[in-house]
């Protein structure tokens, strides 16, 4: 019987990966929302909730342990479980998320790089901490040269609504009603916009949010007190579509800020987190990074789904 001249065709079986996770309830309602596991599941993605009540080493197997947990105990765990499964990716670091979580050293690494040139001048607002006693505050930033306003914030950014909340300071003597620890930055004028610049990995997508307004020399002679403001750049205040005077609306160069995100991947270890980048108003290039965070609130980025995925997918390549 002569063989059959159809041409025999070899399936490719492509190999499936699970991420394991351990997030908060709120987290994972906004970040593994249906669209995303879907698109996950096309491309041979599982998300797998990690339960705290058995050991780590017990669960799986992972290819990838994604976490936003908070604690000395959970950072033990992850680090006992790398030292026994190096060969899983643990994202990110808990030692390296640390960082981030105090505002003192969180824009260290920014104020120390140097990226005068290139593209635009990159720095942070001048700041003073203050660890307890609310009452030395005035004469603290007298002696330091502090310009008001100032925004102030707490000292710890756990990822609570709390460690998000911020306050402007009118005048001196009212700086004495805020509740150490905190960070005091100087207000930078820039339009009442921030760019929001996501990092997943190597890829980045900016947005613009609405942000405090301008102060004015004359809001500065008028107004006294302490301002506080819950949250200030939240998704409810996206800035994408509004009608915005270009020069304050223009983003910042490209290539700007991939070679910041690049830095910053290499400095904090870190692939998952965002930056929160002002333009000071009236210039063209004079940018300030007053925040970082890690692992940010990717479900309110346009098209995550796909940036997030593809990310995983090259992880697992670059991993073989």
């Amino acid at each position: 019987m002569s063989p059959c001249p159809c041409p025999i065709q070899t399936l490719q079986q492509r190999r499936n990966y699970v991420v394991g996770y351990a997030l908060t309830s709120k987290k994972v309602k906004s970040f593994l929302q249906p669209k995303l596991q879907g698109l996950a599941r096309k491309k041979g993605i599982s998300f797998v909730p990690i339960d705290h009540n058995r050991p780590l080493s017990d669960q799986g197997p992972f290819d990838i342990v994604l976490h936003k947990m908070t604690g000395r105990e959970w950072r033990r765990i992850l680090e006992e479980y790398r030292q026994t499964h190096p060969k899983v990716l643990v994202l990110d670091p808990p030692d390296a998320i640390k960082r981030l979580q105090n505002r003192r050293s969180m824009l260290q690494c920014v104020a120390d790089m140097n990226l005068s040139e290139f593209y635009g001048k990159v720095g942070v607002p001048r700041q003073l901490v203050i660890k307890r006693d609310a009452s030395s505050i005035p004469d603290l930033v007298a002696i330091t040269g502090l310009r008001l306003p100032l925004v102030a914030k707490p000292l710890v950014n756990d990822g609570s609504a709390k460690s998000h909340e911020l306050s402007l300071a009118y005048d001196r003597y009212s700086l004495q009603k805020l509740e150490p620890p905190l960070v005091l930055q100087e207000f930078v004028n820039h339009g009442g916009v921030l760019f929001k610049v996501f990092i997943v990995g190597e890829a980045i997508k900016v947005v613009r949010r609405f942000s405090l307004p301008n102060v004015t020399k004359q809001d500065l002679s008028s107004n006294v007190g302490v301002y506080r403001f819950p949250r200030v750049s939240c998704a409810a205040a996206s800035a994408d579509d509004a009608d915005l005077d270009p020069s304050v609306a223009e983003l910042p160069p490209r290539p700007l800020l991939e070679r910041l995100a690049k830095e910053l991947r290499q400095k904090l270890g870190l692939r998952l987190f965002n930056l929160d980048i002002i333009r000071e108003y009236g210039t063209k290039d004079r940018y300030y990074v007053i925040d970082i965070n890690y692992f940010p609130g990717y479900g309110k980025m346009p098209g995550y789904e796909q940036m997030f995925t593809d990310f995983i997918l090259s992880l697992m390549q670059q991993n073989r």
